[in-house]
């Protein structure tokens, strides 16, 4: 997947807790072997090139096209399961791993759980009592300071993820014409209760530019975002000061 994962993981049975965070880290190194387009071996670029069937692969990645498949229609295609034609669901894998990661930990009994992939945070339970996970979201046009801090205060689940070109560049690709996407937006964060979701209809934003993104975030059920122009203008949907504090 390319990137660095984090874990945050309160209470719960030591041992038990313990096993599950082993086993969840052992799984996104599998996931990676089973989903990386950098990997000519892995089951997505067999799958790619025609070597394998979708049936011969893990049932994990028919999971992916699946939900995959459902971003791309909720999005009316601005997010893809493709890059420049060729199959690559790289764009919504971390979010589903490193949400799949926090639910198991979480089984396993801790009382709170955050999983932080390249930046993109699953929040479960709570750190302590009367004390709410919080998630700064960094100001894409001020390194080092912050355009908001997300508080989970009141959810037993959230997520906040973001795409945007200040730390990686220009490698959001509109779906439309395969080409990087131009855009008047910096960043595109998007708060939901899971992961996999904020990571996908995050990164469909940030390909629509802010004309198109805000009011289609503002129709999404149980989503809310912030966006910021290069211009320095930022904007949000209607619902999103009940999250910041």
């Amino acid at each position: 997947m390319g990137t660095v994962f984090s874990f945050d993981v309160r209470g719960g049975e030591p041992a038990a807790v313990r096993a599950a965070l082993q086993a969840a880290v052992a799984e996104l190194h599998r996931v990676d072997e089973v989903f990386s387009t950098y990997r000519d071996d892995s089951q997505v670029s067999r799958l790619a090139r025609g070597e394998l069937t979708l049936g011969e692969c893990d049932p994990e990645v028919a999971e992916v096209l699946e939900l995959a498949a459902e971003a791309e229609r909720v999005s009316d295609g601005w997010f893809s399961p493709r890059y420049r034609g060729r199959l690559d669901p790289t764009g919504i894998v971390k979010g589903w791993a490193a949400e799949r990661a926090a639910r198991r930990i979480a089984g396993a009994g801790a009382a709170g759980v955050s999983v932080n992939g390249g930046g993109d945070v699953q929040l479960l339970g709570v750190p302590g009592a009367d004390r709410p996970w919080r998630v700064g979201v960094s100001d894409p046009l001020r390194p080092g300071a912050l355009a908001a801090v997300v508080s989970a205060a009141g959810a037993a689940e959230l997520a906040v993820a973001t795409s945007g070109t200040v730390e990686r560049g220009e490698h959001i690709v509109d779906p439309r014409t395969g080409r990087s996407a131009v855009t008047d937006l910096v960043a595109v964060t998007v708060v939901a209760p899971r992961l996999t979701w904020a990571d996908c209809w995050a990164t469909a934003a940030f390909a629509m530019g802010s004309r198109g993104a805000l009011g289609w975030l503002e129709s999404l059920p149980d989503a809310e975002a912030l966006l910021v122009t290069a211009g320095d203008e930022v904007r949000c949907t209607g619902g999103l000061a009940a999250w910041l504090g």
